[in-house]
């Protein structure tokens, strides 16, 4: 079956990293140019009530992987992003909670 697939555009980022936050599921950049979102780290009920919510992102998106170096530059600039090599755990104290409002 073949599918047409839609490119996320450029001006969807803020949208789709606020719409993965509000799941429960951590996001974050690793590096300059590719990103993870946490969904392993919550607990198991948390996951469940997550995965339809992450299923319809991922629908809603659908192609993002020629936006990698953009994705992972706006999480960077809201402070959202781990260095290779560095402590994982340091981006949370710096992201921005601006994230957490979607933008109309």
């Amino acid at each position: 079956m073949n599918q047409d697939i839609r490119l996320m555009l450029e001006t969807e980022i803020p949208d789709f990293v606020i719409d993965v936050v509000t799941t429960g599921c951590d996001i974050c950049a690793i590096g300059d140019d590719s990103y993870v979102i946490g969904d392993a780290d919550l607990p198991d009920e948390e996951y469940e009530a997550a995965v339809p919510h992450l299923v319809h992102i991922d629908q809603t998106y659908d192609d993002r992987d020629p936006l990698l170096r953009e994705i992972a530059a706006y999480l960077r600039s809201i402070g959202r992003y781990v260095d290779p090599g560095l402590n994982p755990q340091h981006w949370r104290t710096k992201a921005s909670t601006s994230v957490r409002t979607k933008r109309e």
